[in-house]
């Protein structure tokens, strides 16, 4: 009795559609990072400390700029505090820890700071952490 050894057909991967995934997750990567990237772009001298931890960005955490001048800026629009207590309070709803970076110029009164976080307390917001950054070291002696 002769037995007939079928094979079956060879199997063809689809490379078109992995590279079309590939290249929709590297554009959703590269947009977020450009996008955290503004957020700590500005023009915002932040006051150095020799104790601070090193800048770790927790996902979805929110960053305040409070400017030389005073001005608050969050995602890159320019906010007065009630415009700024009622994003925080729309996003506190949704999200009960919700993390917020506060990244206050080293010259802006400490007033100003002091009002951004009343600010987000009244926001209903307590996960507040304040941005730093190292000293910078001594130059060699000559």
């Amino acid at each position: 009795m002769k037995f007939s050894t079928r094979q079956p057909p060879p199997v063809s991967i689809q490379l078109a559609p992995m590279i079309d995934i590939l290249l929709l997750l590297l554009s959703f990567f590269i947009i977020n990072y450009q996008f955290s990237k503004s957020e700590t772009e500005l023009n915002v001298s932040v006051p150095t400390a020799h104790e601070g931890a090193e800048p770790e960005r927790v996902r979805g955490e929110i960053i305040i700029n409070v400017l030389a001048d005073g001005g608050i800026r969050v995602e890159g629009l320019t906010v007065n505090r009630q415009q700024l207590l009622e994003k925080l309070s729309a996003i506190a709803r949704q999200y009960k820890n919700q993390p917020v970076r506060i990244r206050g110029d080293a010259a802006v009164a400490y007033q100003r700071i002091v009002e951004v976080i009343d600010t987000c307390q009244k926001a209903g917001i307590w996960n507040i952490s304040f941005a730093t950054q190292a000293p910078e070291p001594p130059a060699p002696p000559k």
